[in-house]
């Protein structure tokens, strides 16, 4: 009986610390978003795939349906790995971002919690908490319109399974490679290796199939009771590992910087606001946030995208998927600039003699030279593949994507991309510039990869833009200390 009511209270608690981090979250999005406009964003993305589900016949017409399926299973994974970077990112975004607010994640030492029930309530928050805004109406978006389309529920039904399974793949996969990360670099490093070796000699030597290398691809394509309880083995595995290395220790020494801000301002003077640009990578060196944000924003899943659009080279040419691959580069890429701005605030700035539409323009010099990354490794992925005579188109495409986005980010948001795109009357609007954007080049490119030069034509827009941003946020009034 005393056992039953320990129990008892001990689920109870549990209960209780997840619905104070899922309310703690909410109000954390709400405060930044406004309530209005953040509790709208689930349904404007229920909206998107309601009216999206009525175009499947027109994609279908000019897209093989498999590279759609693997579209928006690697885009839910990608959200989980985006979500999952908590482990890595969570000190500085607390520490650079917050100040000295606290949240309850960082709570063990004053309460009396320990640190794995911390950890495992803040997942499971995180689970159902993004499942709720993303993968649900989403999902119910497409099963909706499914009758009115003259459709079996089935795949609608089986998208939501296996979407949720992605989500919770990537999600599980990213926790535990931060927390890895965050025990041992080294050891992540070997780790990571061993993986991506074992992966491509799976692919490319024992000729191995998407389906097996993502389980929820495989569910999707052939559901049964095996290929289900082989995806959500996978998860649970995922899962109780990052549970075994999760810490909330970071180890942190006193550490001492040499004043590298003239030199380095001296070598970028080609640039307008290069005082500006140089004290933004001394920001990302200092953090230790830049390796991180490459590997887990970039590099890591973009890697993931490649390595299983290879594996659909008997479905499309290799020129194709390449091109594929640079609209998804150049997507992602423009991801950069939240990096530069994720941390900074433009009250830093204001006791300064600068404008805003300045501290922009560093930003976007500073974006600039990052694109360096995804050049140097779209080439590689070209000649790696056999496709170097595409490079060019593949460049083109990409960057030209990359800077397009970077100008509506800049328009819609100035330096704040990561705590306005939540809000739905600015997501919408960056998905309506984005998205038929992004369709047609993908459908030009498929009809000859010469198309890709027309992405030269976005110069256009991109330039008015970020021209129309600087005078809108120079006229925008910001609250000071």
């Amino acid at each position: 009986m005393i056992f039953s009511w320990t129990l008892l209270k001990e689920e109870t608690r549990m209960f209780d610390l997840f619905t104070t981090m899922f309310k703690e979250e909410w109000r954390l999005h709400s405060t930044l978003f406004g309530s209005l406009n953040f509790a709208l964003f689930p349904v404007l993305i229920f909206g998107i795939a309601f009216m999206g589900a009525f175009l499947l016949p027109f994609i279908r017409s000019v897209m093989d349906l498999s590279v759609l399926v693997f579209l928006m299973h690697g885009n839910f994974a990608l959200l989980g790995i985006m979500v999952g970077s908590f482990g890595l990112m969570g000190k500085e975004i607390m520490n650079r971002r917050f100040g000295q607010a606290s949240l309850i994640a960082y709570s063990a030492r004053s309460l009396p919690v320990s640190e794995k029930r911390l950890f495992l309530n803040f997942v499971v928050k995180d689970i159902v908490y993004y499942f709720i805004l993303w993968v649900l109406p989403f999902c119910m978006g497409f099963i909706l319109a499914a009758p009115l389309m003259g459709m079996s529920l089935y795949y609608p039904l089986l998208t939501l399974l296996t979407l949720t399974l992605s989500f919770l793949t990537g999600l599980c996969a990213v926790f535990l490679l931060s927390a890895g990360y965050s025990r041992s670099k080294t050891a992540f490093a070997v780790v990571c290796a061993i993986a991506a070796a074992s992966a491509a000699l799976f692919v490319f030597g024992f000729n191995g199939g998407a389906t097996a290398l993502f389980p929820p691809l495989a569910v999707f394509y052939s559901f049964s009771a095996e290929s289900l309880a082989i995806s959500v083995g996978v998860i649970l595995i995922l899962f109780t590992l990052s549970m075994v290395f999760f810490t909330s220790e970071y180890q942190s020494s006193e550490k001492h910087y040499k004043n590298r801000h003239p030199m380095l301002s001296q070598r970028l003077a080609l640039l307008p606001e290069h005082d500006l640009v140089a004290k933004d990578f001394i920001d990302l060196y200092r953090s230790g946030i830049g390796i991180g944000q490459t590997l887990f924003s970039f590099l890591l899943p973009l890697g993931l995208i490649w390595l299983i659009l290879s594996l659909m080279g008997g479905f499309l040419p290799p020129e194709n998927l390449l091109l594929i691959f640079a609209v998804v580069t150049g997507v992602i890429s423009s991801t950069m600039y939240t990096w530069l701005t994720e941390f900074d605030a433009i009250a830093s700035y204001m006791f300064l003699p600068l404008s805003v539409s300045s501290v922009i323009k560093a930003k976007i010099e500073s974006f600039t030279v990052l694109q360096a990354v995804p050049v140097i490794f779209l080439t590689g992925v070209a000649l790696y593949s056999g496709t170097a005579a595409y490079i060019p188109h593949a460049l083109v495409v990409s960057l030209c994507i990359s800077f397009f986005a970077l100008s509506v980010l800049v328009r819609l948001c100035g330096l704040s991309p990561t705590t306005l795109i939540y809000n739905a009357r600015i997501f919408l609007t960056y998905m309506l510039l984005i998205g038929p954007l992004i369709l047609v080049l993908i459908i030009l490119t498929f009809t000859s990869p010469l198309f890709a030069f027309a992405g030269i034509l976005l110069v256009i827009p991109s330039w008015y833009f970020i021209q129309s941003g600087f005078e809108k946020w120079d006229n925008t009034d910001f609250a000071g200390f």
